[in-house]
């Protein structure tokens, strides 16, 4: 592995090991002329250019001189369901006629559709689907992925899905580091129709045993009349004792509770949180939990935006993420995100790249490792095409990443 030093660089960046909340967020360290050099895949020196030290550059086999340009952390997309089979445009158009995401699910779409694809869809061609996806993802700055399991439902696909992310984790060739999340609740199956209980007890007894080690997060789809409150907490209870980190969708589509079930069960993260309850704004401040919003799924279903300033005002932690998914959110665009997080959500710009960052890793339990360019963390870091990093929002939509390094080397020059 190269040693990289990177000069000249208006670098910008959170910093800390874990989540930055309500007033941190908009705390950002700026190193005008800075340096950064990346030694064996981890960051070695953080600092002003002219501090830097003759021997350490000598060691570096490249550098780069970033001629004043931004060099912000790495990206990290922490809720994205990059693994699936099939495409569902025809209920994007039946939802532009009006018909809701609830609706055509009931009906037999929705994520059904996209399960009913992805049992018959080889192992081959769902990972080769997931690289394309993890390509445009990179050379969006993306340096750190979340890959959900939940679009088979039963073991044996459940497995299949798992096996295509720890296979994309482990490629030598891959670009970006990918984090598992075991999704098997994230519908009740047609087989189980109706039999919602007898569902959760498949999951607890055949399908945790099944991924145990294959995933380092347990998610589920807490929503009314997918999986509410009791059966969620049972089998968020079982996934815990079974040694998985726990997820929660949570208030997506109605206000449940799920946002005070995650806190209640200690879980890393609450994501979606469009109807979520000031209650449980107040707990997930109170517990840490950080709230994942994901601004594209509210922007395609027409939905109003989760209350990002009400949890970052009440002290809480707020990442950020795009919720690629073939349904409700076909888009892993890391630049309209940032743009809705802006203009919609009235989140500053600094706050956002917390959210993307820092605390996106932080929702993946990771805050230690990435999501901020500082000594002894990985070597993951972005080089913008410009010198002031509040054009991410006001380059409206557009990719303005011109190189990506993750963990050392060099993945994407745009």
């Amino acid at each position: 592995m190269s040693n990289i030093v990177i000069r000249h660089a208006n670098i910008v960046t959170p910093v800390g090991n874990s989540a930055r909340r309500g007033k941190e967020m908009d705390m950002l360290t700026v190193i005008p002329d800075g340096a950064i050099v990346i030694s064996d895949g981890r960051i070695t020196y953080c600092g002003a250019d002219r501090n830097l030290k003759a021997e350490l550059v000598s060691e570096c086999h490249e550098s780069i001189d970033a001629c004043g340009r931004v060099v912000l952390p790495g990206f990290v997309d922490s809720h994205t369901h990059l693994v699936f089979g099939g495409y569902r445009p025809d209920e994007f158009e039946w939802r532009l006629k009006g018909d809701s995401y609830m609706s055509i699910m009931e009906r037999g779409g929705g994520i059904q559709s996209t399960v009913n694809a992805t049992r018959v869809e080889s192992y081959s061609e769902l990972k080769k689907k997931a690289e394309w996806f993890i390509d445009r993802m990179v050379s969006m700055g993306v340096t750190t992925v979340e890959a959900k399991s939940g679009y088979g439902l039963d073991v044996a696909t459940e497995v299949k899905m798992l096996d295509v992310i720890d296979s994309l984790s482990k490629d030598a060739d891959r670009k970006l580091r990918v984090v598992a999340t075991f999704l098997g609740a994230h519908a009740v199956p047609q087989e189980y129709k109706g039999r919602t209980a007898e569902y959760v007890d498949f999951m607890i007894r055949e399908m945790i045993p099944a991924v145990k080690g294959k995933a380092v997060f347990c998610d589920i789809f807490t929503e009314k009349n997918v999986f509410e409150i009791d059966d969620s907490r049972r089998f968020l209870q079982a996934a815990r004792e079974a040694g998985f980190k726990l997820k929660l969708h949570a208030d997506e589509i109605v206000t449940l509770g799920g946002a005070e079930l995650a806190s209640e069960m200690g879980a890393v993260s609450a994501d979606h949180l469009l109807h979520v309850s000031d209650q449980g704004v107040a707990r997930m401040a109170e517990s840490g939990t950080v709230a994942t919003l994901l601004p594209l799924t509210a922007f395609a279903l027409r939905e109003p935006f989760a209350p990002a300033r009400k949890f970052i005002d009440s002290g809480a932690a707020v990442a950020l993420a795009t919720d690629l998914n073939p349904g409700s959110c076909f888009s892993g665009s890391i630049p309209l995100t940032i743009a809705l997080a802006c203009i919609y959500m009235k989140m500053s710009v600094e706050e956002t790249i917390t959210a993307l960052t820092l605390n996106g890793a932080a929702a993946l339990d990771l805050a230690s490792e990435t999501g901020s360019i500082e000594v002894g963390k990985s070597g993951d870091v972005v080089i913008l095409e410009f010198e002031n990093y509040r054009m991410l929002p006001y380059y409206v939509g557009m990719n303005c990443v011109n190189t990506v390094i993750s963990r050392g080397r060099i993945v994407a020059h745009n």
